[in-house]
């Protein structure tokens, strides 16, 4: 039976001879078993278009989304929450001049706007190094009634008027030359670290014109660090501290840089071109995805980190995936190791 004569109700032992059919033809036409050569992965990666990959990606994301639209994380909110970062991936000048931003480095930027529930990427956009962070914001279309976290490297006041006439939510840090006056103070609770709460108005050049509306700033010192940090923030509901708790979970994106670059071997590129690097991205994207997608229709009660680690173990174990990605301990059904003492003569 040939892959054209499927017609969708045949047996799995029919598909099963379908493609032994398939695998012996290939073998007698000079396919053998082995590794497959770099050079072999390169050209593909050359030849095609990225953006393949890319849709792909993004469908994946849109599943993965759906599965954890509610899931329960550390702080309890009805709405979706972003965290929105960069990070560069660094590269050879040699090996890839296409992407120089340095006199003696080369790179390309990873903006990623990372949703929260899940740790899914809901949004991604590769440059070089050279972009700001902040044009993301141009690229981005705000959510009425989404949170929005950041860093103080997207503080643009024109674009985030943009996202509050949106009626998007943002939290950011100010920076410390922010000229401001304060209209209102609201009472805090110290004993959490909170310092105030102010509704604030900016009187600076350009970023009274850039934001004419008021603003929320609060001043939180972390009891771990003693660090003082003042967010700035267009949402006037939420509790001063829960403002403060949703920063702190920005980390989860910059976790998400790195398990990206570590265990999906990111940064050893098969191809110099850029066709290369951006396929080799977005299949990367891709199966952080599918791993997220797995452990939520399997039901595994782990992190999606641990998971990432567990297959990068023992990817080329045969073994159930719901019993390795599972706490219980797995032993192959295969092992016959004839020349293996028994620990115990039962």
């Amino acid at each position: 039976m040939a892959f054209a004569q499927l017609t969708g109700r045949e047996s799995l032992r029919d598909i099963e001879v379908c493609l032994g059919a398939v695998s012996d033809k290939l073998y007698r036409s000079g396919l053998r078993s082995g590794p497959v050569a770099r050079s072999t992965l390169a050209d593909a990666n050359e030849r095609r278009d990225w953006r393949i990959f890319a849709e792909f990606g993004q469908t994946l994301i849109a599943d993965a989304r759906r599965l954890y639209a509610g899931e329960p994380w550390a702080v309890e909110l009805d709405q979706t929450v972003y965290a929105l970062d960069a990070s560069v991936i660094d590269l050879c000048l040699n090996v890839f001049p296409w992407a120089r931003f340095r006199s003696t480095k080369a790179g390309i930027k990873l903006h990623t706007l990372l949703d929260l529930a899940g740790n899914i990427p809901a949004f991604l956009w590769i440059t070089d190094a050279k972009t700001h962070d902040v044009h993301v914001l141009d690229e981005l279309l705000p959510e009425p009634g989404s949170i929005y976290v950041m860093d103080r490297g997207y503080l643009d006041f024109e674009r985030l008027h943009r996202f509050h006439r949106a009626r998007a939510i943002y939290i950011t840090r100010a920076k410390r030359n922010l000229t401001f006056r304060r209209r209102y103070s609201h009472p805090v609770d110290r004993s959490n670290g909170l310092i105030c709460d102010q509704t604030i108005v900016l009187t600076g050049r350009g970023t009274s014109e850039a934001y004419p509306d008021a603003l929320r700033r609060i001043s939180f010192r972390d009891q771990d660090t003693a660090k003082q940090l003042d967010f700035l923030t267009n949402d006037f509901t939420l509790a001063a501290l829960v403002v403060a708790q949703l920063y702190k979970q920005r980390w989860q994106v910059e976790l998400f840089f790195k398990w990206i670059k570590q265990h999906l071997r990111i940064k050893a590129f098969y191809g110099t071109s850029p066709n290369a690097v951006y396929t080799q991205i977005w299949t990367a994207i891709s199966s952080y995805v599918l791993v997220a997608i797995a452990r939520k229709r399997l039901g595994i009660d782990r992190d999606l980190y641990t998971l990432l680690q567990i297959l990068s173990l023992t990817l080329f174990e045969k073994a159930p995936l719901a019993q390795a990605l599972s706490k219980a301990a797995y032993t192959p059904e295969s092992l016959d190791i004839h020349n293996q003492l028994s620990f115990f003569d039962l």
